[in-house]
């Protein structure tokens, strides 16, 4: 099945992008990859805050964070703004 739209790999550099990121799956672009310690994590939610892409979702029900690697580029925003330092980014 042939898609109307060009994926990231198609688009010539410094190309633009003709649609949300939301739905232009960036996660591939990664390096790195955020681990979470859950035992230092004290939930303040700035990750959520500072995540550029969107990737890391507040889950009320289980009261927690996700990444959602599918849209995580491996920036370190994330972990660079924790307080306690409860991400660490890991080379894939």
């Amino acid at each position: 099945m042939t898609s109307k739209y060009k994926g990231w790999k198609e688009i010539a550099p410094a190309g633009v992008c003709s649609k949300s990121s939301r739905t232009f799956l960036t996660g591939d672009w990664k390096t790195y990859t955020p681990i979470l310690d859950l035992e230092k994590c004290i939930r303040c939610l700035i990750c959520v805050m500072f995540c550029p892409d969107g990737a890391i979702i507040w889950v009320p029900d289980k009261k927690d964070i996700e990444f959602d690697m599918s849209f995580c580029k491996g920036c370190g925003i994330c972990a660079n703004e924790c307080p306690t330092k409860a991400i660490e980014m890991k080379l894939e």
